[in-house]
């Protein structure tokens, strides 16, 4: 084989780029070198322009872009089945907090990290948005497993095993961007006041005025339930997102978790501010929060992603699941089988994640010159055959054990179903010891 060399050709029968009007390519390929996509086209025209390292994929496979995953509390998968079937405020402030004041450290949450990682990659998501704490311990983890994060340092209003006051968590977070804004390609430092329900207006703008001094995006959660809503109208006269709107916090650097509760009015104001919603949709129909109105905010022109919420609340770390899940969900809610189609979904959970994230330009699809975050699917599979259009096979039928190789920033992290970057049996064993202790704490 002659020809310019590359690192990698990944072909596959189908290659779905995500480009605005660019149907999958039949027989496709995409050239790699470095970090970045050096070119796509089809098998037949790249395998005589370009001399691979390594070719991978080839027949019964497709390659997709790396999922993103735009709200989570990846430590949280810790949690998991914790404490399930409760009300979120009864399950957040009876359960989850405790526990969380009780366990974390860095310690904890390096080691949780490593465990949401690992889940992450082999479902196909290359990129997370994470809301948590010992965001240090985060950021070196996920850089070790060879993954992206854009992170945001959570801000409360009251004391937890992060810091005391409102002042500590923003003085945290401004340390923890200026170490980390540009010192790794895979990290995105970012700001996260949790709620407005935890945080006061006083609290949010200092979190806005941190964002904008440092040019990073603003991540909370926002009415996520009507208890929320109800709460937030009796003491500041409106509903959280026209309050939110009223303190000049919304635009479009903020990733605004769940938006289940919000009146038309509201829906407006996220179209018009920019600010991108990320629906969880598996976490607010096991916690009985609601469902989102993605439909008609989308036909608003607001950017609508995907989000697994913690695997605490899920209880899993799944993009597959959730575009399955709010596929078929928003028909059955709307009484309209046209809406929210598989062409929708996976946009959502690819180049719309990545323009909440701040990083369209580089990620989220696939075509020359941006990163080489890709994803490649075994097709081969009974549950998959035969089908006749690659986006409803992908939305509607496909697994994520159906993921056979991931790649992040041209770097191989998971190969035929394994994680190339640590040893899967020893982050399970370490796993299960946490497990055992936080149970017999939990029982005493």
């Amino acid at each position: 084989m002659s020809g310019t060399e590359v690192d990698y050709l990944i072909t596959g029968d189908y290659v779905v780029t995500m480009e605005p009007g660019l149907e999958p390519l039949v027989n496709g390929a995409v050239a790699v070198t470095g970090e970045k996509i050096t070119e796509i086209g089809t098998y037949e025209a790249l395998s005589r322009k370009y001399k691979p390292g390594r070719i991978l994929g080839g027949k019964g496979r497709a390659v997709i872009p790396g999922l993103i995953n735009t709200h989570t509390h990846a430590a949280m998968v810790y949690f998991r089945g914790l404490a399930d079937d409760l009300p979120l405020k009864e399950w957040l402030e009876g359960y989850i907090w405790p526990a969380e004041g009780k366990w974390l450290s860095d310690e904890f949450v390096s080691d949780a990290i490593t465990l949401a990682c690992l889940e992450m990659m082999l479902n196909g998501i290359t990129m997370y948005n994470d809301m948590y704490f010992f965001k240090d311990s985060i950021a070196k983890t996920t850089r070790d497993m060879g993954m992206r994060v854009v992170l945001g340092a959570g801000i409360l209003d009251f004391p937890t095993a992060s810091a005391n006051n409102a002042d500590e968590y923003l003085s945290k977070a401004e340390n923890f961007i200026k170490d980390w804004l540009s010192s790794d390609s895979l990290i995105t430092p970012a700001v996260s006041p949790h709620a407005p329900y935890t945080c006061s207006p006083e609290t949010l703008l200092k979190a806005k005025r941190l964002s904008e001094r440092y040019g990073v995006l603003l991540h909370t959660h926002l009415s996520e339930t009507q208890h929320e809503v109800d709460d937030i109208t009796k003491l500041y006269g409106k509903p959280p997102v026209e309050h939110l709107n009223s303190l000049g916090i919304l635009d479009n650097t903020v990733v605004a978790a769940h938006c289940v509760w919000v009146s038309d009015k509201e829906i407006d104001i996220l179209s018009e501010s920019g600010v991108s919603v990320s629906h969880c949709v598996e976490s607010n129909l096991k916690l009985a929060s609601g469902i989102a109105p993605v439909v008609p905010m989308l036909k608003k022109g607001v950017n609508v992603t995907f989000g697994t919420d913690g695997a605490a609340s899920n209880n899993d770390l799944d993009i597959f699941t959730e575009m399955s899940i709010a596929a078929r969900l928003h028909k059955a809610v709307n009484n309209d089988p046209t809406v929210l189609t598989a062409r929708d979904a996976l946009k959502m959970a690819t180049i719309s994640g990545a323009k909440a994230l701040g990083k369209s330009e580089t990620l989220g699809s696939i075509k020359s010159g941006k990163l080489a975050d890709l994803v490649i699917l075994n097709l081969d599979k009974p549950h998959l055959t035969p089908f006749y259009d690659i986006y409803s096979l992908i939305v509607y039928s496909m697994r994520a054990s159906d993921v056979d190789t991931v790649m992040i920033n041209g770097k191989i992290t998971v190969e035929n179903k394994t994680c190339l970057m640590k040893d899967e049996s020893e982050i399970i064993e370490r796993a299960r010891w946490w497990k055992d202790r936080i149970a017999l704490e939990t029982k005493n």
